[in-house]
């Protein structure tokens, strides 16, 4: 084979191998959800939970991710505070916190809320993993010096460098009948999908630390 010959298939391949590269499908981000049962999908099925909701959202956008389902209902920041360090075993590259619902439903101390939920901001930090600080209320019968006390960690903690902060996970949804199952605390199918839309826009931007697009 001659010279000219092995140079031309030689960069044939080359020019193959880097359209090859340019439409190789990107990795999904693998996305960690510290949650309690608003991320969870409590009474709902699989499909149109909080996590499935949102991977469709995303996909739907051409952004794909792995969801690591930190979630689980009834647990309060302590809770995932405890298990962060066994999550982060397996390597998220990003974050959503959300997490307090249930410190506010059971009067616990804001300071500790503050204490628990710095401290996974403080972790995540200290992995280079960005994070989605969701926002909470305090149930109004906790009254008003409790709500304000509440509300304020929140307000404190979603102002730290390398936050994105959502002020309020339930904004649109909370208090609306129509929009949620019978207990009034969790979203029903249309309420999730409604979560859903109002937390995009952040996730978005919390991808996009990891993989510009």
């Amino acid at each position: 084979m001659g010279y000219g010959i092995r140079r031309r298939l030689r960069e044939g391949f080359i020019l193959l191998a880097g359209l090859a590269l340019l439409g190789a499908t990107p990795a999904p981000v693998r996305l960690l959800v510290l949650g309690d049962s608003l991320t969870a999908g409590y009474g709902l099925p699989q499909r149109d939970g909080f996590q499935a909701r949102l991977a469709a959202a995303l996909a739907a956008r051409g952004i794909a991710v792995e969801i690591q389902d930190g979630a689980v209902s009834g647990d309060t920041s302590s809770d995932g505070r405890a298990r962060l360090d066994w999550l982060l075993g397996e390597e998220p590259q990003a974050a959503i916190v959300e997490l307090g619902a249930n410190d506010g439903l059971r009067g616990l101390d804001p300071a500790a809320l503050e204490d628990n939920l710095g401290a996974i901001l403080d972790r995540l930090a200290a992995r280079h993993i960005p994070v989605l600080l969701c926002g909470m209320y305090a149930p109004p019968n906790m009254g008003a010096a409790y709500g304000a006390r509440y509300r304020a960690v929140f307000d404190r903690l979603g102002q730290r460098p390398g936050v994105i902060y959502q002020p309020f996970f339930l904004a649109g949804v909370a208090g609306v009948a129509a929009l949620n199952q019978e207990d009034h605390l969790h979203p029903n199918a249309a309420g999730e999908a409604r979560v859903v839309a109002a937390v995009l826009p952040y996730v978005e931007k919390l991808i996009a630390e990891v993989a510009p697009q």
